[in-house]
């Protein structure tokens, strides 16, 4: 029986001591996690910074002459020559960005990203950089479609994953089928905007819901090919977002945004690549829950 006692007081004693290495090597954590460097420190020391794109978002960013293009691009440059640092810039697909992000592949998201409830509680968006709405665009001359409403029963493609794909799935839930008792006849996805274009010209499609800026320029780049029909959502805006823990990076980009909309440079931007200009709020642009 004494040896068993005495067992079980080492046992103690080496589970005491246990749970103080444990508490002292959680405090040691803590402090190490309570000073770690952000992501926005991290570019500052290494004079570097890696973004993650879709160019294949014209006129946000695409693709021309082998470089990388646009009203997004152009804001990037004039953030990275105020960082003054060596910039890599990743082109991607869509699908993966956002998880990307979160993998820590990149520092931040250099591509425009619609604000969504469900992504507000999952990255830290910045001010916007334009308007986002998502619109229906026909055919010139389908005259099956004369509003929006019209979509019910007729082919629908959007790209997979975007904010179009969100919108055209609520707008046939909240509005075709209430309205007219029935949805589309198929909603189609594709991995990229500039697929469902190719695919409403030649008949595959009855309709794209995009953002209206980007159905704009096609609009006016292409004359006689495609209209706009009406937004299939409420007004909403696209930023770029960093993770959620990164709010001092995006902060610092957000200022930028703002510097440049205030100087008037933004505008000017827009001109050059939309040919209209969108409202840059300072507030009042993401929904509850927004990091």
């Amino acid at each position: 029986m004494m040896h068993f006692v005495n067992r079980r007081a080492a046992w103690r004693k080496a589970l005491h001591l246990g749970v103080g290495v444990l508490a002292a090597s959680a405090l040691l954590a803590g402090s190490f996690d309570a000073g770690a460097e952000t992501t926005y420190e991290k570019i500052k020391r290494t004079g570097k910074v890696t973004v993650g794109t879709e160019a294949a978002f014209p006129p946000f960013e695409f693709i021309e002459d082998g470089k990388i293009v646009g009203y997004g691009k152009d804001i990037l440059t004039y953030i990275i020559d105020d960082m003054n640092v060596e910039l890599e810039q990743l082109d991607l697909p869509w699908q993966g960005i956002l998880p990307g992000l979160l993998a820590r592949k990149f520092d931040f998201v250099a591509t425009s990203v619609s604000v969504t409830a469900e992504r507000v509680k999952k990255y830290a968006y910045t001010v916007p950089i334009a308007e986002g709405t998502s619109w229906l665009m026909k055919r010139v001359g389908d005259d099956r479609i004369g509003s929006v409403e019209d979509a019910a029963g007729l082919v629908v493609g959007t790209q997979l994953a975007s904010a179009g794909e969100v919108a055209a799935r609520a707008f046939e839930e909240n509005v075709l089928q209430p309205k007219r008792g029935e949805g589309y006849g198929e909603l189609k996805l594709y991995t990229a905007f500039p697929e469902t274009y190719i695919a409403l010209a030649n008949g595959e499609l009855d309709g794209v819901i995009q953002s209206v800026p980007n159905l704009a320029v096609l609009i006016k780049n292409q004359p006689g090919m495609f209209e706009l029909v009406g937004p299939v959502k409420d007004q909403h805006y696209m930023g770029w977002v960093t993770r959620p823990e990164d709010k001092d990076l995006r902060d610092y980009l957000s200022s930028q945004i703002l510097e440049m909309r205030d100087s008037g440079y933004l505008y000017e931007l827009q001109d050059k690549w939309f040919g209209f200009r969108t409202e840059i709020p300072d507030s009042g642009y993401l929904p509850p829950g927004a990091h």
